[in-house]
């Protein structure tokens, strides 16, 4: 099998780790496998190549394309193939980074020393010093994390659920505790020692709809992590049921779910909230109907608040106003008052979901009803 036939199946597989906030379960071009659109907060677009090092895999995780128990064609790509496959594109500019994630085929430790062996490749013998992120297999030893660390501008590992209980859906050969959230702390604590990527930063994965976890206890388990590490962020993949599998009857995910975890835990990540700040339904979701952000608002009394004198806490805790905004908000009224909310506007404010919860001057600009 030629090295161009192995890619076609082995990045099509890699679709289900993201690298954005936008595309769910998507296939790359069949003459240009491998090829994905990472699209971060601010609309930024950057082409990826995105790939297993091998889709051989011993772990049975119920939800997986992967899963030990699944028949189909099982392959891998060597240190050397990978690298110059990645080369032959990042040269022809078709890709701008790496997004590099493996299957577990014998063990964990020559599984990462497989991906470590190709990001080596690419940085000391190819001179390849752009973006690459590498995915951390669960279980891997403090050793291995510390050299992907010191090759990689940035690294992950699937958390894949909130619980233990959550896991245990899911999977029977992965200890939470153990194998995931201790290698969390692992990636956590060796944070900025690396003195070739010193900025280098981790995120996280969890699959959304797979196991009987509610949103709430979701979003619980990020809030713990946001306060104990410098995670960068979280995605929430959509479950779909994949053929062969033993979830392949189970209902899919709706990505509704996903934007409104999306929604919430940047309140949490970005502006601060906690968890008892959002508001969830009797089953401990969210409204997919709402804005978490508005919904929590209105169960504030703090508000209508004052732009001209509330502190940052608070103004960002208005609806349509971001934390871009809010600083610059400060930054002004120190020289001058704010009068009128186009000079809000002007800023980037959404005035119309901001003029409930406000004050400017000791003016209220609509109605607010207590």
């Amino acid at each position: 099998m030629t090295t161009l036939e192995k890619m076609k199946i082995l990045t099509d597989s890699a679709q289900y780790d993201l690298c954005d906030y936008v595309s769910h379960h998507k296939s790359s071009q069949v003459n240009l496998p491998g090829i994905y659109e990472a699209i971060g907060h601010n609309g930024c677009k950057i082409p990826l190549f995105k790939t297993l090092q091998t889709n051989k895999c011993k772990n049975d995780c119920k939800y997986c394309i992967n899963q030990s128990k699944r028949n189909f064609t099982r392959l891998e790509l060597s240190p050397e193939e990978l690298a110059k496959a990645f080369l032959g594109y990042y040269n022809r500019g078709l890709v701008n980074g790496l997004f590099l994630s493996s299957g577990i085929s014998s063990d964990v430790e020559s599984t990462m020393e497989n991906q470590i062996e190709t990001v080596h490749l690419l940085r000391k013998k190819y001179g390849y010093d752009d973006y690459i992120h590498l995915k951390i297999v669960p279980g891997a030893s403090k050793d291995s994390i510390k050299r992907a660390m010191a090759l990689a501008n940035r690294v992950s590992i699937n958390i894949e659920a909130a619980t233990p209980s959550g896991l245990a859906e899911l999977s029977s050969t992965k200890d939470y505790n153990k194998d995931i959230l201790k290698r969390l702390s692992w990636i956590n604590n060796l944070q900025h020692k690396s003195t070739t990527y010193p900025n280098s930063t981790h995120t996280t994965q969890l699959i959304i709809g797979a196991n009987n976890e509610s949103d709430r206890e979701i979003l619980s388990r990020m809030e713990k992590i946001y306060k104990k590490s410098e995670l960068k962020r979280t995605y929430f993949s959509a479950f779909t049921p994949v053929q062969e599998t033993e979830f392949s009857n189970k209902e899919s995910c709706s990505t509704d779910r996903t934007s409104k975890l999306y929604n919430a835990d940047s309140l949490l990540n970005d502006y601060h909230y906690d968890v008892k700040e959002l508001v969830f339904d009797n089953n401990d979701n969210l409204l997919l109907t709402q804005d978490p952000k508005i919904l929590a608002a209105e169960n504030m009394n703090i508000f209508p608040v004052e732009i001209n004198r509330a502190p940052l806490i608070e103004l960002i805790r208005v609806p349509g106003i971001g934390m871009k905004s809010a600083r610059e908000i400060i930054s002004i009224r120190k020289k001058i008052p704010f009068s009128n909310k186009e000079q809000l506007r002007k800023l980037g404010v959404v005035v119309d979901r901001a003029e409930p919860y406000i004050k400017i001057s000791g003016e209220y600009q609509t109605t607010f009803d207590f």
